[in-house]
């Protein structure tokens, strides 16, 4: 897996102005909502359910996931909570 760095790296050679890690509770459960940016993330510790457009995926250690600008989503995070890192584009 690629350290934050590249992570960072990667993103802002495409255009994304802020990289950051995310960390979340256990058991944490977060309504749909949207973001003024679009995101691609991806998930380094523990797991969670992202719910778009009526479909959710189980995403663990390794998996990726975006999400357009102002796109619905919800999220649910495992027992032990999830960290991903995540690039911004506003």
């Amino acid at each position: 897996m690629q350290t934050f760095e590249e992570f960072e790296a990667e993103f802002r050679t495409q255009g994304f102005d802020q990289v950051i890690a995310r960390d979340w509770a256990p058991d944490q459960v977060v309504a749909e909502h949207t973001h003024p940016f679009a995101v691609q993330a991806l998930v380094v510790r523990g797991e969670m359910w992202l719910t778009v457009a009526g479909d959710t995926r189980y995403l663990r250690p390794g998996d990726r996931f975006t999400l357009a600008r102002e796109a619905p989503h919800a999220e649910r995070y495992g027992p032990e909570g999830a960290t991903y890192w995540v690039a911004r584009r506003n």
